[in-house]
This record gives structure tokens, C-alpha cells and sequence, in this order.
């Protein structure tokens, strides 16, 4: 299972961007995907999550400002980011859990100015 992320970039606060996360290798129906960041100093966290079943999931700091969807006949994951705050300035990484395992795709760098 493969998973490319991209989408990242520099924004001025209050401006948008959206992640998206391709995957390949994978036909398992049952899954989880998510996107988490890591700042500098800081552990990585869960951002956003959705399953299969396009239940979603946000951590607090993110609600309102970001959506999560699929798009399972592209197999790919958004992650549309409004609002962006000095805050969310980190590297923003997608997951993908099925049958107990976690498969990660390299970050992308979002980075917001003021």
C-alpha cells in the first residue's frame, strides 16, 4: 500500500489550501483515513479522519475550518483546510488503517504566514 500526499504549499493566515492523498495497492474496502500534522517541537496528531463509510472525525482545534472527504473512485483523500491559522503551520502527513496495519505517506509542508 502506497500513499502519496501533496497539496502543501506557504498561505497567508486566513487563507486556504487542500491536501489531497493518493492511494495505491490497496482494494480493502474496510479501512480508516486520516491526516495528522507535526509541528517542530511538537508530536505528531490526528487532524482529521474518515471511514469508509464517510463517518468523519476532527480534533478540536481544526472544527469548522477543515473538511475531510473521499473520493473512492479516484481512491484519494482531501483534506480542505480554510481559515488557516500561524497554528496549523506543519508537516501534514496522511494514513491509511486496514487489517491492523497503519500505512503512512510522506508529509507535505503547510505553512502559514502572517
Amino acid at each position: 500500500v502506497q500513499l502519496q500526499a501533496y497539496g502543501g504549499g506557504l498561505v497567508q493566515a486566513g487563507g486556504s489550501l487542500r491536501l489531497s492523498c493518493a492511494v495505491s495497492g490497496s482494494r480493502r474496502n474496510i479501512n480508516i483515513m486520516g491526516w495528522y500534522r507535526q509541528a517542530p517541537g511538537k508530536q505528531r496528531e490526528l487532524v482529521a479522519s474518515i471511514t469508509a463509510y464517510d463517518s468523519t472525525n476532527y480534533a478540536d482545534s481544526v472544527k469548522g475550518r477543515f473538511t475531510i472527504s473521499g473520493d473512492k473512485a479516484k481512491n484519494t483523500v482531501y483534506l480542505q483546510m480554510n481559515s488557516l491559522k500561524l497554528e496549523d503551520t506543519a508537516v501534514y502527513y496522511c494514513n491509511r488503517r486496514e487489517s491492523g496495519s497503519d500505512y503512512w505517506g510522506q508529509g507535505t509542508q503547510v505553512t502559514v504566514s502572517s
